[in-house]
């Protein structure tokens, strides 16, 4: 991954914090949104007259190539997948390293919830590259209960493929 540097922190909606990586670990946010954290990152830009996002110059090309919409990280196996490989060896244990994360127990396993996961190990690897953790949780978004059926996820959520 090519290093943004901190000139680019504040050109995204959310910065990327503990607690924030935490809601998502937690479903206190919507697949869309976390969804919506990764593809800033990865420089989508969404076309608001349309609701679509497309790769831009900045877009990496192991994703642009593969993906000229944005893709649905955690609705979408093939794409998540890509996530999980995106990510370099050195960085795979980002959770337990950097968050102290356990792991769910194996009752809580589904699609759904290890994509997350790994949408989070993404987003601790793209931090720490570019030296964007936010210190400050001061700007965060709303957290919202956990979805009643965790398997399909929040209301508005893509439907799990």
């Amino acid at each position: 991954m090519q290093k943004r540097g901190k000139s680019f922190e504040n050109q995204f909606t959310w910065p990327i914090c503990k607690e924030l990586l935490f809601f998502i670990l937690e479903d206190k946010v919507s697949d869309v949104f976390v969804c919506e954290l990764i593809w800033e990152r990865l420089f989508y830009t969404k076309e608001l007259s349309i609701n679509y996002w497309a790769f831009s110059s900045l877009t990496p090309s192991y994703w642009s190539e593969k993906f000229k919409q944005a893709p649905q990280i955690i609705s979408e196996r093939p794409a998540s997948v890509h996530l999980t490989r995106s990510i370099p060896k050195g960085y795979k244990q980002g959770l337990k390293n950097f968050l102290n994360f356990k792991g769910y127990k194996i009752n809580e396993l589904y699609p759904r919830r290890t994509r997350r996961a790994t949408a989070v190990n993404w987003l601790i690897y793209w931090a720490i590259e570019n030296d964007c953790f936010s210190k400050d949780n001061e700007l965060m978004p709303s957290a919202t209960t956990p979805p009643v059926n965790p398997v399909k996820g929040h209301f508005g959520d893509p439907e799990i493929k």
